[in-house]
């Protein structure tokens, strides 16, 4: 697959840590579940998923156009290049990105399957993946989150400055950025394989 520049995923340095398996909330619950995928399987994930929401994360050149299966307002589209940092030429995710994001996950609120896809369903689509599932949780299931994302995805390796700005927005005191690290930075590989994971989870 030829990546687009700014597209792969930010080198971090982490070291691995093996993790208990996450405990996911009581099945009395309402659940549901958010994919996670790379473009190029972005419009089979809706079909076998049955998705009505999607969030795009992805730089400007590739953005793709709203499928027609999903409604507009249902379809965030987020526009930066895969960075930790600021670069010439390059959009970095900011303040702004995550507070449309944190605003489209509550409106979502568990409400039906959502997919969520960058370039590569590594770096980008799996912080955005794990940004809106704390933001539809209760404080205190980071690191179940995490854990599960871990588990469903060898490859994922959040974008640690999504992580960043989404901890300071909703306030976690450092969790989701501590959660990201513990679980290590995911396997080296040039595409993600789509995985899900359910909407509900406990604190841990």
């Amino acid at each position: 697959m030829t990546r687009a520049p700014g597209d792969g995923p930010a080198a971090r340095q982490r070291k691995p840590v093996a993790m208990p398996i996450a405990k996911t909330s009581s099945p009395r619950l309402p659940a549901t579940r958010l994919h996670v995928c790379p473009l190029a399987t972005l419009h089979d994930t809706i079909a076998s998923s049955g998705a009505a929401h999607l969030i795009t994360v992805i730089n400007a050149q590739t953005m793709p156009d709203t499928p027609p299966v999903i409604e507009p307002r249902r379809h965030l589209k987020i526009a930066v290049n895969d960075i930790a940092a600021p670069q010439p030429g390059l959009i970095h995710p900011n303040e702004v990105h995550i507070d449309e994001l944190l605003r489209y996950a509550r409106d979502w609120d568990h409400g039906g399957p959502l997919v969520v896809h960058c370039w590569a369903g590594i770096s980008r689509s799996t912080a955005a993946a794990f940004i809106t599932l704390c933001a539809v949780n209760e404080p205190g299931a980071e690191a179940a989150i995490a854990q599960a994302l871990r588990a469903a995805s060898s490859t994922a390796t959040p974008n640690s400055l999504m992580v960043e700005l989404a901890d300071d927005a909703l306030g976690r005191d450092g969790r989701m950025v501590d959660a990201v690290l513990d679980i290590g930075q995911g396997e080296t590989a040039m595409c993600g394989i789509p995985f899900s994971l359910p909407s509900r989870f406990r604190p841990i």
